[in-house]
């Protein structure tokens, strides 16, 4: 399953909305919305964020770039699903907790930060815009 963002069952797919992006984005970012199109996350403090998909039903593939006024698919992600994310460049361990930072990347929460996921790849270091397998939080702050 490498080649998808959303982790869980096809039978329980999260909603999703679906709006222009207001640049090229890559699937795996996170990305606000104003109701009229998506904008790239650089944080996750006060906003709604949404996880950019694929449009796999076009055979767009999760490596290939959404182009600015692309309609892309944005998921709304809830806790405990599961999600392939892009990553910020660091070393990870299991169950570290995770903010948006640059880029709509997913990077270690320092304290005080929103905890948007919660990291579930494998252990070791992960390079910039790398994809990890992550668990959403139920956002509360780090510590």
């Amino acid at each position: 399953m490498a080649n998808v963002i959303y982790r869980g069952p096809v039978a329980s797919e999260p909603q999703a909305i679906n709006l222009p992006v207001a640049g090229a984005y890559l699937p795996g970012t996170f990305v606000t919305s104003d109701g009229a199109e998506l904008t790239q996350a650089t944080t996750a403090v006060d906003q709604k964020i949404y996880l950019l998909s694929n449009r796999r039903f076009m055979e767009h593939g999760i490596a290939d770039a959404y182009m600015a006024d692309d309609t892309a698919v944005a998921y709304e992600v809830a806790p405990n699903e599961v999600y392939q994310a892009r990553m910020a460049a660091a070393t990870y361990a299991k169950g570290d907790a995770l903010t948006v930072a640059a880029s709509g990347r997913l990077a270690a929460a320092a304290s005080g930060n929103p905890i948007v996921a919660y990291f579930d790849g494998t252990a070791g270091a992960v390079t910039a815009g790398a994809f990890a397998d992550v668990i959403i939080a139920n956002g509360t702050a780090a510590a």
